[in-house]
């Protein structure tokens, strides 16, 4: 019996997984992510950036299907619950910072593992309080974005993104979260 390869996005139920060169997108000047350039692959943004960065999530938009699009999903919805961006930072951040913003309407729910690289490994929790918490800041240093860390962020619900993710920081770690 023949074995067939498949060459192709593979589905789970989480989404849409990449595989490839397409998998991966490099960012290094100020962008607005859309699902159809940057859900479901890697996102990274790092090392000597020559100014702040700031990565903006698209506005959650919760509305249905049109009744025309026929049975299931419609692939053209402008619906993006459930979409996922992930952020991955290869070279820690120097010189500049990361931020990574929502349009202002929508707020972050979820928490965020910081780890203090440089002295004694330890770890402390931040957690976004989801009313006014729409920045998360990685400066390279205290709040985050030394090499490896990493953010994940899903469009959740009406005007929610949960964050999830392990951001390593060096010196006196303090939250990335922050208000506009």
């Amino acid at each position: 019996m023949a074995r067939t390869t498949f060459q192709g996005p593979v589905r789970s139920m989480s989404g849409i997984y990449q595989q490839g060169p397409a998998a991966v997108v490099e960012i290094t000047t100020s962008t607005t992510l859309n699902p159809v350039s940057h859900a479901g692959r890697i996102i990274s943004v790092g090392g000597t950036l020559a100014a702040a960065l700031t990565l903006t999530l698209p506005a959650i938009n919760m509305t249905a299907d049109p009744s025309s699009s026929g049975p299931g999903q419609s692939p053209n919805t402008a619906n993006n619950e459930g979409v996922m961006y992930r952020i991955w930072v290869p070279t820690t951040i120097a010189t500049s910072s990361l931020k990574i913003a929502t349009n202002g309407t929508d707020m972050y729910i979820g928490s965020l593992l910081s780890v203090d690289t440089d002295t004694s490994g330890a770890m402390v929790g931040f957690t976004a309080n989801g009313t006014t918490h729409d920045f998360i800041n990685l400066n390279g240093t205290t709040t985050g974005g030394v090499a490896g860390t990493w953010i994940e962020i899903f469009a959740i619900a009406a005007n929610k993104y949960m964050v999830t993710g392990v951001i390593l920081g060096s010196g006196v770690v303090a939250t990335p979260f922050a208000t506009t």
